[in-house]
């Protein structure tokens, strides 16, 4: 995974590149009506599902299923494994995870598009044996907080089983969480649609000068690279976008979405080939990028507000302004605490940036080069 905590030395960094210094006895997996939305809703519905799914596995059909399915695949939705169950208990999970899924759904922004979004997966590829040999697997949700030292974990009886995390467990654990990729994706569209909505970005090319018809220049990707960082065996692969800030030809900061579904572990270099910047759209030859990570707490458009709020305010003074501090600003206080969403940022690339860029907070590195993408 790539979370991490520490906003105190992204600003610091900042300044510096600026020269400034359900089943019946177990809770419902939803929250009451009117409970504020956040990723306290989200861990919570998570939890109350993972209960639910641990009392629903004393029907044995209905376990021997989930176990089948488990074992099969990394990771399976929930809502799908439910619909194609007949047992009694499972079909009483599945509306369980009906409602989850709905509610997840508005927590974090998204239409009911998105699909089914609460999935299933076996913590580690070590519990496969055991499950097999027919221990009795317990069911737990990620805590929201990163830096949490248990894990709470459920049996089919009811009891709560308060495990290490950072130590993984002789027991199988089944872990209940959000598809991350799907959300993203899903974000990704909300995203652009809520940035165009309020006059961050455009459907295309702002410039029609530099997007002759012959191609444009852009700035691709050829490798990146994060950090390593010890996490709770308890989590899963992240999944990484970023924010491409700068400024339109009109004068107006503009922000581009750029979904990185590939880069979800830590320590890893990989070679996308992937385009990071369309210099068509930008009016100075300079723009910044925010590197951030999907998580439970991640409300896309409210993000998309917080940026419009945030960066709309910023006048084009006819030079470039770097803008990840801007952006930064307009995270949610809760994303610097339980939940952070920051990856790294990278200041003022221009379009024959070429080479190895380390970002500002250290974690990660980027290999770019110009690329001329060229019409038909």
């Amino acid at each position: 995974m790539v979370r991490h905590r520490f906003r105190n030395t992204v600003v610091c960094a900042a300044l510096l590149a600026l020269g400034l210094g359900g089943v019946q006895g177990v809770a419902s997996a939803s929250p009451p009506p009117d409970t504020p939305r956040g990723p306290a809703t989200v861990t919570a519905i998570e939890d109350g599902t993972a209960r639910s799914l641990a009392a629903s596995l004393s029907d044995p059909a209905w376990q021997a299923r989930v176990e089948k399915a488990a074992l099969a695949t990394d990771g399976i939705s929930l809502g799908d494994l439910a619909r194609k169950a007949s047992s009694p208990a499972a079909k009483d999970f599945g509306s369980v995870v009906s409602d989850a899924d709905r509610d997840i759904a508005a927590a974090k922004g998204l239409d009911t598009k998105a699909g089914p979004l609460l999935r299933l997966r076996l913590a580690d590829e070590s519990m496969r044996e055991a499950l097999k040999a027919g221990a009795e697997p317990l069911v737990a949700a990620a805590p929201a907080d990163d830096s949490a030292t248990t894990v709470t974990a459920y049996d089919s009886a009811g009891r709560t089983h308060t495990l290490d995390a950072h130590r993984l467990p002789e027991r199988p654990v089944y872990v209940i969480g959000v598809d991350a990729e799907r959300a993203v994706t899903a974000g990704m569209a909300v995203l652009r649609e809520e940035l165009t909505r309020n006059g961050l970005s455009t459907a295309g090319p702002v410039d029609s000068e530099s997007t002759a018809s012959d191609g444009f220049w852009t700035s691709r990707i050829t490798s990146v690279r994060l950090s390593d960082d010890e996490e709770p065996w308890i989590k899963g692969d992240a999944e990484i976008f970023s924010l491409v800030t700068g400024f339109g030809p009109d004068g107006k900061v503009r922000v581009d979405p750029v979904d990185m579904p590939y880069l979800d572990e830590d320590g890893r270099t990989y070679q996308p080939n992937q385009i990071l910047v369309n210099w068509s759209y930008y009016k100075y030859n300079l723009a910044d990028v925010v590197m951030m990570e999907e998580d439970s707490g991640t409300n896309y458009r409210s993000l998309a507000k917080a940026l419009a709020s945030a960066l709309l305010t910023i006048i084009d003074m006819g030079a470039y302004t770097p803008l990840v501090n801007a952006v930064l600003d307009a995270m949610p206080d809760h994303w610097w605490t339980d939940d952070p969403d920051y990856v790294d940022s990278w200041y003022t690339l221009a379009r024959n940036s070429a080479g190895s860029f380390r970002g500002a907070r250290g974690n990660g590195t980027m290999t770019l080069e110009p690329y001329w993408v060229s019409a038909f």
